[in-house]
């Protein structure tokens, strides 16, 4: 269908901005500055052809600031040259800059050890720190930084900014009655609970140039008793009323549920909506969603359908920075898809860490490498890959296109290594969406790709390549082994009841009915496929973990508790802190992992099918056949050491990237 509204122009304010698609606000963990990181990520995105980028929330005062690095206004890190140059950079693409602005509350820790500042002294949801409530003083101070902030930005040449007042941050806190608790001008009515965000975009219009933009944030919060879409939109109409504001932009969810601001690839694309078009279909002024939105098309007919003016395609970008050049270039099958894993984006700016991209191993690293940086090489080689999962796919990728002739062999029948089996969990086809993509791209790159081939090493001997990238992957460890007590492997796992997550997802011969125990002493998304998986084809599932929370590297990415609310009406039962120390042929003995006066406590849980989620072991065998040879070996991915989807595809990228 071809694209008939997003990507024409819209006016917001005085404001020409060149389409319908934005990137919303998100924290890059890049800096307390604007330095050449933040510009390079930034102007990728407006080389790539998006219309209006909202630059991460900046606090306004150092009573809203958290311990993840985020420009700010109060420093006194000025900020105002970094500023101009992200503008300079930025403008020549034609993509609009607005700048969001807020206060963290109660929601974020302190990054000078302070308590917070909010509305009450109701404890942030992720931060648990009992705030310090806001006297008139400390309110009129945080206007006086908002005004100081929208001054500034507009001074160093953005051209809006964006207030946030949603999520759970400090606006929204003085606006929900599940926090603002005050019986003073501040709470009680909704007119009192609104006052703070009505001076703030008050004294803000006041204060800078009419044609500079203001919108801005709010959204359901998805909670009981809390801020809704009604209020929402009756906040917004007010503001709208007084000439307050120029756009809305709509989100969802707070800190109580905030995987509902980062709708995993459970998700589907505008699961937003249904909330978000309570507000948009009544407001008069320009509106903007978000929603994992991941194409053109998907953002063309939202706003074909009249439900918003702008679509936000924030995560979609981190993955392909030219998603819309490309879309309009007709080459839309060449965009690099975003899966929704949530790993290296949301979770790793969750962490503190720098955001980056599980499929992108150039988001956030742009001055140095990715797509971009790939040139022809000065010399076409021959390169030989062997393995053809993510890290394998990702090399032959690269290496084409530098120009190299490149060979492929994999010894299953199909493409994907290990993802193609993650693929398979409920909820998580989206997964192979970028073993697809780049199954795609080395076919149309030429690549030689030989499948249901095992490379032997005479064979590459015989013409000896360039380089050989081993790619083999690793495969499940079943000795066992746990991490906390690798001394003490488990009793019985030799016994054929005794799976990997690999075998339940080949073999798929499970009965219903039958009892499953499944083992994580890994703490990421596998054993919460296979147990899901269990689940739904009809089993009893118990998971048993040696971590002390279910999961727990799943909790950055926000998908252990979606995964729970799930699988508990199911019926799953969690163990945690638990180890296993033997296997019989209808139980399993678990144990407490302390140990100690502890150690002797048991608990027999019944099983027809054990299945073992551990750290797997790196498949290498022809690497070290090829150590004796003198051919240029590289190996990446598992085979290297076995890690994650983010990894796999940096060592491939990286491996073929330095073939010149």
């Amino acid at each position: 269908m071809p694209l008939t509204h997003v990507l024409e122009p819209i006016t917001i304010g005085g404001m020409e901005i060149k389409n319908r698609i934005f990137r919303s606000a998100h924290t890059t963990g890049y800096g307390w500055t604007f330095g050449d990181r933040l510009i390079a990520y930034h102007e990728a995105r407006a080389r790539g052809g998006v219309g209006l980028t909202v630059i991460e929330a900046v606090p306004v005062h150092p009573s809203g600031t958290s311990t993840t690095p985020t420009p700010n206004f109060w420093s006194g890190v000025e900020n105002g040259d970094g500023y101009r140059r992200l503008v300079d950079s930025c403008k020549p693409h034609g993509m609009t800059l607005f700048q969001q602005i807020g206060h963290g509350g109660s929601a974020l820790i302190r990054a000078d050890g302070d308590p917070p500042w909010s509305v009450s002294d109701i404890p942030g949801a992720r931060a648990g720190i009992v705030p310090v409530s806001m006297t008139k003083g400390m309110i009129d101070e945080v206007i006086a930084g908002f005004i100081d902030a929208a001054e500034k930005c507009a001074r160093y040449g953005l051209d809006g900014v964006e207030v946030h007042a949603a999520h759970g941050y400090l606006l929204n806190e003085f606006l929900s009655p599940n926090t603002n608790k005050r019986t003073d001008d501040y709470g009680g009515s909704f007119e009192n609970r609104s006052r703070f965000v009505r001076e703030v975009l008050s004294a803000i219009r006041t204060a800078v140039p009419r044609d500079f933009v203001v919108g801005v944030r709010v959204g359901d919060d998805v909670t009981p008793g809390g801020f809704h879409s009604a209020d929402a939109l009756r906040l917004c109409k007010d503001l709208e009323k007084g000439g307050l504001i120029d756009y809305v932009s709509v989100s969802l969810g707070n800190q109580i549920n905030i995987d509902r601001l980062f709708g995993g690839m459970y998700e589907p694309a505008g699961y937003e909506l249904p909330y978000s078009e309570q507000i948009t279909s009544h407001v008069d002024l320009p509106t903007l969603v978000i929603g994992r939105f991941r194409t053109l098309e998907e953002a063309d007919q939202t706003i074909r359908s009249g439900i918003a003016d702008m679509v936000g395609m924030t995560r979609a970008h981190i993955a392909d920075p030219d998603l819309v050049r490309k879309t309009v270039e007709g080459r839309a099958l060449e965009v690099r898809p975003c899966i929704g894993c949530n790993q290296v984006c949301v979770g790793r700016v969750t962490m503190g860490a720098p955001l980056g991209c599980a499929v992108n191993a150039g988001a956030g690293l742009e001055e140095k490498i990715g797509d971009a940086h790939v040139t022809s090489a000065a010399t076409a080689k021959t390169v030989v890959v062997v393995g053809g999962g993510p890290a394998g796919l990702e090399a032959a990728r690269i290496a084409a296109l530098k120009g190299h002739r490149v060979i492929l062999f994999e010894a299953r029948a199909v493409l994907g290594g290990a993802l193609r089996y993650a693929a398979m969990a409920p909820t998580r086809h989206g997964i192979a969406d970028i073993v697809d993509w780049l199954e795609r791209e080395i076919y149309r790159l030429g690549v030689d790709v030989r499948l249901s081939t095992y490379a032997e090493i005479d064979d590459l001997t015989a013409e000896p390549p360039d380089v050989v990238i081993v790619a083999t992957g690793s495969a499940p460890r079943m000795d066992g082994v746990q991490v906390l007590t690798p001394g003490e492997p488990i009793k019985g796992v030799e016994q054929a009841h005794v799976l990997s997550s690999a075998d339940v997802f080949e073999r798929q011969d499970v009965e219903a009915g039958k009892r499953a125990v499944v083992l994580d002493d890994l703490g990421h998304y596998e054993a919460i496929a296979t147990a899901e998986y269990l689940l739904n084809k009809g089993l009893d599932v118990t998971f048993v973990s040696t971590k002390p929370s279910f999961a727990p590297q799943t909790e950055w990415s926000l998908m252990g508790e979606p995964a729970l609310k799930r699988m508990l009406p199911k019926g799953l039962k969690v163990l945690t802190r638990m180890r296993l120390t033997e296997i019989t042929r209808n139980s399993v003995i678990a144990m407490p992992t302390v140990l100690g006066s502890y150690s002797n406590m048991r608990e027999d849980i019944p099983a027809d099918y054990v299945v073992l989620v551990s750290h797997n072991r790196s498949i290498r065998n022809i690497a070290d056949g090829l150590a004796a040879t003198s051919l240029k070996v590289e190996l990446v991915g598992d085979a290297l050491s076995p890690r994650y989807l983010q990894a796999a595809i940096r060592d491939g990228h990286l491996a073929a990237h330095g073939i010149e």
